[in-house]
């Protein structure tokens, strides 16, 4: 498979996986108990997710706040904001590393606050690579105003070898 075919393949895994995390980098729903159940999270987060664009390094995607997904106040809740940006994050580096990932660093700067039906927009990117680390940012904005919501940024690392990683060192 060619470099471009293979680039393209990858980043439509990731769009399907963004829009249903229950679905494995494998492309179908992983019968896997443990990992059905890792996903609840990921899943009840990214529910109604509409992904835009999705390609080597990048990945935009739509989803609207839910109710259950609030704390107390009425505001997305900090832990929800926390697994999206991890989904995109994830979803940015697998669309170059072509392997599931874990993430070795992680921090998340909060804006402003997004609240029940107020459709946010998420942009992440791969943005450095080193050795087997990948670093990528996300910027969770608000569509309608464009207000910026959060930005996180993460190290990751592919959970399997692949042919780029398995001869580097972390």
């Amino acid at each position: 498979m060619g470099d471009e075919a293979k680039a393209l393949r990858l980043a439509a895994i990731a769009r399907k996986w963004l829009k249903d995390p229950r679905v494995g980098y494998s492309g179908d729903l992983n019968p896997v108990a443990s990992d059905s159940e890792r996903q609840a999270l990921s899943s009840m987060v990214m529910a109604g997710a509409h992904v835009s664009v999705a390609e080597p390094g990048r990945v935009v995607c739509s989803l609207r706040v839910r109710a259950p997904l609030t704390d107390a106040e009425g505001r997305w809740h900090p832990g929800a904001i926390a697994a999206a940006v991890d989904n995109a994050c994830s979803a940015a580096v697998f669309t170059v590393e072509g392997a599931p990932t874990a993430t070795v660093q992680y921090s998340l700067s909060y804006f402003s606050p997004a609240h029940p039906d107020e459709e946010v927009e998420m942009e992440g990117r791969v943005v450095s690579r080193k050795g087997k680390l990948t670093a990528a940012m996300v910027e969770v904005r608000k569509k309608e105003s464009g207000e910026l919501v959060a930005i996180g940024r993460q190290w990751m690392t592919p959970v399997w070898p692949n042919k780029s990683n398995k001869r580097s060192k972390l």
